[in-house]
């Protein structure tokens, strides 16, 4: 895999996209990816981040150099276009009105087992105020059932750049910060019973509460 072009190693159309996005981000919110050296060059794992724009994904994405597996909601896979790229990128498709998605869950857990990477956010919705939010017991599911390691992040700029309510103001500085990976024992009780997912999203959660983005060294 090249260094500077990490790209050439993913599948066409994701490194094309990949690329773009890189682009993007250092032209219109120049920021700063910290902790690299934490995520996995091979296996399964999964980076757990903060959740406060559309940019998270494809920015946290664009900072990871190797393909990653996203979420999706199943109503964007329409015919045409849109259907052929969602699957092209390995995309899953979730029902959100289904409640327990079953057959999301399935996927993502064949995913993981195969050896993929997965971006997702234990808070399950973008924040309305800025603030970091409770999580749901999904992200610890996940975890829990598979084992993998789990790569806490924190995106700074994006609820600025573009929140919830706001309009895109490009300009905006955009950061990334990994923290250290966090492993079953890090995050899993099996004694705690029904509680069990809910505490290793809690715990997922606090990893990513704990990062802060490092200040610049003034020489």
């Amino acid at each position: 895999m090249s260094d500077c072009f990490p790209q050439v190693a993913m599948e066409a159309v994701y490194g094309f996209c990949h690329y773009v996005v890189v682009t993007i981000h250092e032209a219109f919110f120049p920021g700063e990816a910290h902790g690299t050296e934490n995520l996995p060059a091979s296996g399964g794992f999964i980076i757990a981040a903060n959740h406060a724009s559309f940019l998270d994904p494809p920015f946290v994405g664009s900072q990871v150099p190797r393909q990653m597996c996203f979420f999706a909601r199943k109503t964007l896979w329409k015919k045409g276009f849109a259907s052929w790229w969602l699957d092209t990128v390995e995309a899953i498709p979730v029902d959100r009105d289904a409640g327990s998605d079953v057959a999301s869950v399935k996927r993502v857990l064949h995913a993981l087992k195969q050896g993929k990477a997965l971006i997702l956010f234990p808070e399950g919705t973008r924040t309305r105020t800025g603030g970091l939010q409770s999580p749901k017991a999904g992200v610890g599911l996940l975890a829990c059932r598979t084992g993998v390691t789990v790569v806490p992040a924190r995106i700074f700029g994006t609820f600025e750049a573009f929140g919830r309510a706001g309009s895109l103001r490009p300009g905006t500085p955009v950061s990334v910060v990994f923290g250290q990976p966090l492993g079953p024992a890090d995050y899993d009780e099996p004694a705690a019973g029904r509680e069990r997912y809910q505490r290793a999203s809690e715990r997922i959660m606090a990893a990513i509460a704990a990062l802060d983005l490092p200040q610049p060294v003034i020489v």
